[in-house]
Formats: structure tokens, sequence, C-alpha cells
């Protein structure tokens, strides 16, 4: 085995803050004192800035811990240790807010970086890891301090190495990744599209056999030996680990109350509901269809919505249309353009918050203007009422229509009635597929 010189600088470095000899005031004779016999000295002015010096000389100096070829062994760690404390202890004893007390803060900073370094040296860490369906992704930032979601302590950007699931946003420590037991909440989005709609089942601590539903660790409500916290989306009691008191809106409350109060929840709870949030899963006319008679504001989003789908035809079969890209204006509630019946919760949040219904009337008003107004190849595909044959050109989304559900004619609401006005147009039709020869081929 090959042994290389340590530089001077290094071996000066590993000598003891309170042993270094004549050059920084031993007494005569070279004889260093112990440092039991230094103690009482400490608290003397003089020798405790002496000694915050030596100790603060750790570490700063360009050459001192400068990574030589081999390994730092345990006593540098300890020396280091020893300097951090002392540096902590006299940054208690200096003046409050002295220009010197912010020096020493400034310097332990740099110690605990050092220490920091020694106790994890960087390592090639890859880019993207994948556990347990998770995409984790090595993250760059150094400034922002994040929570590590598997041992609950603080993410230090500046000086730990960090991953984020790509898909649920799971943050953990590099060192905690292979720890990690839980998988990841897109897949079960992906898999489950289906939210709980019973307010808050709870099933019992006795249930869960006093253990917490995720990771099984023993919880109760008194506390001993963890608190128990109950997650009002599934029910069910975590531990503190699990259950940080993260708040959401429930979906039941919403759907059956009308609520959208946030509730605390789990933190795997938390991410099923922000990825769930803007999917359209919620077919309200079923769930609750009473929910329309009590709250006006989802009656004024059905008729909006109902209306947009029936411009929908105009704008595709229409060349203007379509290089304006009108109906990416809905990009964001693409199911708005689909059908009218399906709701995210995201809708119906900002349903409550009044912000939707402002921006689905105005981008209504722009789709009618471009049909009735700005483009003539839509304006040519209006109706005439043909019962009474007067007034303007009709569209089958104008508030004072109806259409017929058969054919599709329009005609004025109060000239038209869905069962005692018989449709001029589908009258036509009847009469015309009687009078035509029967096709051979049919026979």
């Amino acid at each position: 085995m090959e042994y290389h010189e340590r530089p001077a600088s290094f071996r000066q470095a590993r000598l003891n803050p309170f042993d270094r000899g004549e050059e920084e005031g031993s007494p005569p004779g070279g004889k260093t004192p112990s440092r039991d016999e230094l103690r009482p000295e400490l608290f003397s002015s003089k020798s405790r800035n002496q000694s915050l010096d030596r100790a603060m000389d750790l570490g700063l100096a360009e050459d001192h811990f400068s990574r030589p070829v081999g390994s730092f062994v345990a006593s540098d760690i300890e020396q280091l240790k020893m300097a951090i404390e002392e540096c902590k202890r006299l940054i208690l004893e200096l003046p409050e807010h002295s220009e010197r007390q912010k020096d020493t803060v400034v310097k332990l900073i740099h110690l605990r970086l050092k220490l920091q370094e020694l106790n994890d040296p960087e390592e090639d860490e890859p880019n993207l890891r994948v556990l347990l369906e998770h995409r984790f992704s090595k993250e760059k930032s150094k400034s922002v301090k994040q929570t590590c979601d598997k041992c609950s302590t603080i993410i230090w950007g500046l000086i730990q190495t960090w991953y984020t699931c790509t898909g649920c946003y799971y943050r953990c420590h590099s060192k905690c990744l292979n720890l990690i037991n839980k998988p990841c909440v897109r897949s079960k989005v992906s898999h489950q599209s289906e939210y709980e709609l019973s307010i808050c089942p709870e099933i019992g601590l006795d249930r869960q056999d006093y253990r917490c539903a995720e990771c099984r660790t023993p919880v109760s409500l008194r506390g001993v030996p963890s608190e128990a916290r109950q997650c009002d989306y599934t029910g069910q009691y975590y531990c503190s680990t699990c259950h940080w008191n993260d708040t959401a809106v429930i979906p039941a409350r919403v759907i059956h109350n009308w609520e959208f109060e946030p509730r605390k929840v789990c933190r795997s709870s938390m991410r099923y509901l922000a990825l769930m949030i803007p999917r359209p899963v919620l077919k309200l006319r079923e769930v609750n269809p009473l929910l329309f008679n009590f709250v006006e504001e989802l009656v004024e989003i059905r008729k909006l919505r109902q209306d947009i789908l029936l411009m929908k035809p105009y704008f595709i079969t229409c060349k203007e249309a379509m290089e304006a890209r009108l109906l990416l204006q809905l990009h964001d509630r693409q199911h708005f353009v689909e059908n009218n019946d399906m709701y995210s919760l995201q809708d119906l949040i900002d349903i409550s918050s009044g912000r939707l219904s402002c921006s689905l009337t105005e981008i209504h008003t722009t789709f009618a203007k471009h049909i009735k107004l700005d483009c003539d190849r839509c304006q040519a595909k209006g109706f005439v009422c043909e019962l009474c044959k007067e007034g303007d050109i009709l569209f089958p989304f104008d508030s004072h229509t109806s259409m017929c559900h058969d054919c599709s004619a329009v005609f004025h609401r109060d000239c038209f009635y869905d069962n005692s006005t018989t449709c001029p147009k589908c009258a036509r039709m009847t009469e015309r597929k009687h009078d035509d020869p029967p096709d051979p081929k049919d026979k």
C-alpha cells in the first residue's frame, strides 16, 4: 500500500486548538498545559478571544482541510466538533448584535459546512432513479429549503443531494432513497381515477390495531408512543411521520354539503387529491342531482357548457375559427367541449369562488360573437323559424330559442313546444321518406 505525505498545513490543522505550543502562548519550556488546566482561563475575555481565533482557524484557512490523497480519520471530525461547540458557546457570551458575534456566526457556518463535507463526501449520484414506480429526478436547486418526506427532516440543498419524484412530487434525501416503501401516488391516479365519496369514513383505531394505516407504527390518541392523527379524506389514523397536518378540500364534503373548508389530511391523501383535482371524474347528475336545485351557480355553468357544445359544430367546420384556435381558449378544461355533465374538483372550487362563471361567460361571448357577427360562413348556418317565419336568424344557443331533438331545427321558444307542436322539418322528412320508392338492395 502506498502512503502519501500530508501537507504541513494539514498537520498544523490536526493540532488540538488548546495545544499549539510556544508559538501560540504556551508556558516557557514548551510544556503545554492540559485542557482541564486551561478551563478556568476560558472565562477571561482575552483568553476566550484567543481560543475563539484558534478554534475558528480550523477549516477556514485556504489550506486547512484541503482534501489530501487518502481519507480523513475520526480525530479530524472530532476536532471540528470541538471547534463548533466552542464557537456556539462564545456566540452566546458575546454582546448581542455585535460585529464580533456576527463574524463568529459566519465562521460557525463555515465550520459546519466543513463538518458536513467530511461526514457526507460527495459522490457521483445518478440524475434519474426509478423506485416503486417513482421517477426520482436529481434536484439542482441549492437555495430552496425543503423537507424530506421519508425522514421528516430539513433538506439543506446547499450541502445535501436530494431527489423529487416527477409524478407525485415526493421529496427525499439521496440517503433516504433506498428506505422508501411508499409507491408513487400517480400510479394510483392512473389505475383508479375516482374519489372516496363518503364523508370521513372512519373505522376506528381498534380496526387498525392501534397502528398507523400506512407505516404500521404504533399510535394512540394520547400521543404515546406516537400521536394518532386522523385523515379527513380516508377516515383512517396515521402517525406524525405520515400525517403532517396538511389541509385539502374534501370532494365528498363538496358534493354532499357544498362545503369547501380545507380539512387535515395525511401526506399520501394530499398528493392524491392534488393530482386528482383537475381530472373531470365527478358526475354530479348521478351522485347528487338535488345539488342543482340549491346552487344557482351550477345551473348557470351547466347552461353555458350546453351552449358551448352547441357552438362546437360551427367551429370545427369553420376555417377561420380553426385558424384562430378558438376552442383552445378552453385548453385547461378540455372536458367542457366534450360533455356537459362531468366536473373536476377544481371546477367546483372555481364555481364556488365565482372565477369560473366570469371566465366562462367571457369565452361564451367571444364564441357567440364569432358565429353571429364576425363570420359569414357561420351566419349562413343559422335558422329561420318555420312556424312564424318572422324575426332574425336564429341559433341553437340563443336564450329565446327551442330546438327539435329529432332534427335539430331551431324555432322561437314561444312558437315551438316540445310535445304539443309538430316540427315542420320532421314532417317533411317523414313525407319524403314515404314518397320515395324502396331501394331494391334493401330487400
